[in-house]
């Protein structure tokens, strides 16, 4: 690792860190899981059809879209996983257990933050006027994998980027089809 990565991986388990010692309210680990679970894949898999069949301007396009950039998001999000092989802060520091169990074993780059932020840039391309919920929501979701201690900050910011990228390559895709 050279130096770079090294101070990287400092500020990393310091934010880490310092997230956990400061997010300790009464009912917070509880909160944390249902705002991760909106970032599971079922609700974008909802409401992506439900737009579809009942909202005929964009619906359809939305869901076409979010399908490509997902078939985009996926892939590179399971390359990166296992090519980079970051522990877990859960598996990383001997003092630290999570909130959940992982359902994996690596955490660069977050996939919920990547879904999330796949499904938030696509639905913002259809619906501009949603762009600050949708974002706060993917926000939220990314930021509930800190606190639930299986991501470290970096992973969240890696999976943003990546699901925003993704979205825009899928809509460009799919408007050139």
């Amino acid at each position: 690792m050279n130096a770079l990565q090294q101070k990287i991986t400092q500020l990393d388990s310091l934010a880490f860190h310092w997230c956990q010692e400061h997010s300790r309210a009464p009912g917070l680990a509880s909160v944390s899981r249902w705002v991760s679970r909106l970032g599971d894949g079922l609700c974008y898999i909802l409401l992506g059809v439900l737009l579809a069949l009942f909202e005929p301007e964009d619906g359809d396009r939305f869901l076409q879209a979010g399908l490509l950039a997902f078939g985009i998001e996926l892939p590179a999000y399971l390359a990166l996983k296992n090519l980079i092989r970051r522990d877990r802060p859960c598996d990383r520091f001997d003092h630290f257990s999570a909130h959940i169990k992982p359902s994996d074993r690596f955490s660069f780059p977050s996939g919920h933050a990547a879904a999330a932020f796949t499904f938030a840039a696509v639905m913002v391309a259809y619906y501009p006027s949603l762009l600050g919920p949708l974002y706060a929501v993917a926000a939220l979701i990314g930021a509930s994998r800190v606190l639930l201690g299986v991501h470290f900050p970096t992973d969240i910011l890696a999976g943003a980027l990546l699901g925003f990228c993704s979205a825009q390559l899928g809509i460009l895709v799919f408007d050139l089809m």
